[in-house]
């Protein structure tokens, strides 16, 4: 499975770097500091959500702004990428020292059938405390990952309960004031993005 969400995060970041080469070339004519994500400064997707989290409370982006926040679609049940992907977080978080506080990640769930806020409080767990998992009914899920241009399919499994989940792997990054910067693509390591998200504190 960790191919295919590979060849999914790929895709992903084509699409959604082909809309954004304006906002690229200004980024390079105001000489600002180069991200090693891909900057999409300017996006009008991904702005805002109304998403339940673990501990059963209504969130929304902007209760955190003051921070970076990293978010993270995938299911607790991912083999690979999604695991992956919140340990690095949680790396980042502590390579940041003191300045740990000021990251949030938010892991918004693709299953919400079988990621019950029990599970996804218990996922958190296992990568940092401070870490969110958020979730939505399976009716408005379609309209979610629309609005977030995140892919997800179901992968038929031996039984009706036991799929599995191909999924866009990337993660979104807004800057402290609360503005869509980055996309931060699997496979890169934890490096990189501590990188990038020491810019945005800086308030690059």
């Amino acid at each position: 499975m960790g191919g295919v969400n590979r060849r999914f995060a790929i895709k992903s970041v084509a699409a959604l770097a082909m809309p954004i080469s304006s906002a690229s070339l200004f980024s390079a004519c105001s000489q600002r500091p180069a991200f090693h994500s891909i900057d999409i400064s300017g996006a009008k997707y991904a702005q805002d959500f109304a998403l339940t989290d673990h501990n059963g409370q209504l969130r929304h982006l902007a209760e955190f702004k003051g921070k970076v926040v990293v978010l993270f679609f995938g299911y607790t049940q991912c083999p690979d990428v999604c695991p992956t992907s919140m340990a690095e977080l949680a790396e980042i978080k502590q390579q940041l020292g003191a300045d740990g506080d000021k990251l949030q990640g938010l892991f918004v769930t693709l299953d919400p059938e079988r990621d019950r806020p029990d599970m996804l409080k218990a996922y958190m767990g296992n990568f940092d405390s401070s870490f969110l998992a958020l979730y939505t009914s399976v009716d408005k899920l379609p309209a979610l990952a629309q609005d977030f241009r995140i892919y997800y399919k179901k992968v038929p499994g031996k039984t009706p309960t036991s799929y599995t989940l191909d999924h866009t792997a990337g993660s979104y990054v807004y800057d402290p004031s609360g503005k869509l910067r980055l996309m931060s693509r699997y496979g890169t390591g934890a490096q990189p993005l501590l990188e990038d998200v020491k810019l945005l504190l800086q308030g690059v």
